[in-house]
């Protein structure tokens, strides 16, 4: 027995080592994770445009000695790091594409790129963070690059192009970086990602099992009317009127037959494009627009009820309509045994009191189809100032995070990698 205890205390005392080394080297990292996000954030590039974003990866990890694929999903990159034994294969993934939005905050990094976007001049911004989680992932390679000693199994990190989504006609996103392959070779048996949260304070981290963001489907109405002069409506069919008729007959859905008791659901039409002059009543008008569900039985309601709905309110008043609903994200599903499995990995890198559970979001994300192929945990990382009462939101002009939570997000996800390939 005393045995035991002594070589008990040896390994405890092994294991706290290596985690003092790690920690050690996470901390001499945040620099240049902040200037990684500064440089990154300074030139960002729209969906499968992520061109001088992918090379900047590549180039790290070819430094760092890692077997790095370059080219996958178009613009993607693929990190190996193979630790010195044997065991179970990690995912770790990023994605790396930034909006077409023109920034108004006043930094000495801001963007100043601009680039044509169907069809008009706007400004290109990393507006959801991305930039931040391509550079922590850089970050997190870096670190276990100096401990593949310590890791059992493999670490496979996923630098993903168009999370945001492809543009039209081109395929993208975590879709097509799943059918070529790239959860194969070694084939992986867990992935983990993370989102910065302008909106939740620095040094916190959030989670939920199960449902943690929205399934997303994109839809297209086009509304056939008859084109007449503004002032003799009677002489044409009001395709404007119509759509109006349509979007209030869509919310009746949401507010009358969606069980919202069960999950939160949302439709919005987004865009809305018709006519030409003010005395013409046009033919035709578009809509376009997103569903968000968190619940398979509300979705298929939903979208079925759409699909009934659309043209018979448009023949009802003489026109006809048509809708086209595109999948983009299914539900965001943290594997529930892994979460928990995981949690202990979350709290160690946060402290206890700074990982917290909440409740799904009605945001999408395309990491939910390497969730549907393995188990995932997808988690939310603080990024507003602790002084601040009020963060703009994501997606906006305005977007801002402070970079002091980066940090965090290295500890969290190399945590998570060591702990996952180590306890098997």
């Amino acid at each position: 027995m005393k045995q035991y205890f002594f070589l008990f205390g040896i390994l405890a005392g092994i294991t706290a080592n290596a985690q003092t080394n790690l920690d050690k080297d996470i901390s001499a990292i945040e620099d240049k994770v902040i200037e990684w996000r500064r440089d990154i954030h300074q030139h960002p590039e729209l969906s499968n445009r992520e061109f001088k974003t992918a090379e900047k990866i590549a180039a790290h990890l070819n430094r760092l000695g890692l077997e790095v694929e370059t080219g996958v999903a178009k613009t993607g990159v693929v990190g190996i790091l193979k630790g010195e034994n044997e065991g179970k294969t990690v995912a770790l993934r990023a994605d790396i594409d930034a909006l077409p939005v023109t920034e108004r905050n006043d930094l000495p990094f801001k963007s100043e790129v601009t680039t044509q976007f169907l069809g008009s001049e706007t400004g290109v911004m990393h507006a959801c963070g991305h930039d931040t989680h391509t550079a922590i992932l850089m970050g997190v390679a870096e670190v276990l690059s100096n401990h593949k000693d310590k890791i059992n199994g493999t670490v496979k990190f996923i630098f993903q192009p168009a999370e945001e989504g492809p543009p039209p006609g081109e395929e993208g996103g975590a879709a097509l970086m799943i059918k070529e392959g790239v959860l194969k070779n070694p084939d992986v048996d867990a992935i983990f990602g993370l989102h910065i949260d302008s909106e939740v304070p620095v040094g916190t981290i959030t989670y939920k099992p199960e449902g943690i963001m929205a399934a997303v489907e994109r839809f297209v109405i086009n509304v056939q009317g008859k084109q007449t002069h503004g002032s003799q409506p009677w002489a044409g069919v009001d395709p404007i009127m119509i759509s109006a008729k349509i979007i209030d007959g869509l919310q009746t859905i949401i507010s009358r037959e969606a069980r919202l008791t069960d999950a939160a659901a949302v439709i919005t039409v987004g865009k809305i494009s018709g006519g030409v002059r003010f005395n013409i009543i046009p033919e035709t008008v578009e809509m376009i627009g997103t569903v968000r569900t968190l619940d398979p039985e509300n979705k298929e309601l939903i979208l079925r009820r759409m699909k009934e709905m659309v043209p018979a309110l448009a023949e009802a008043y003489g026109a006809k309509a048509t809708i086209e609903i595109q999948n983009n994200t299914s539900i965001t599903y943290n594997d529930p045994q892994l979460t928990e499995k995981m949690l202990p990995s979350l709290q160690k890198a946060a402290g206890n009191e700074n990982v917290k559970l909440v409740k799904a979001t009605t945001g999408g994300e395309d990491f939910s189809f390497f969730q549907e192929k393995v188990p995932g945990l997808y988690f939310f990382l603080g990024g507003k100032p602790l002084n601040s009462t009020k963060a703009a939101p994501h997606h906006t002009p305005d977007f801002y995070i402070d970079e002091s939570g980066l940090i965090l997000g290295v500890k969290a996800m190399s945590q998570l990698a060591m702990d996952y390939l180590n306890q098997q």
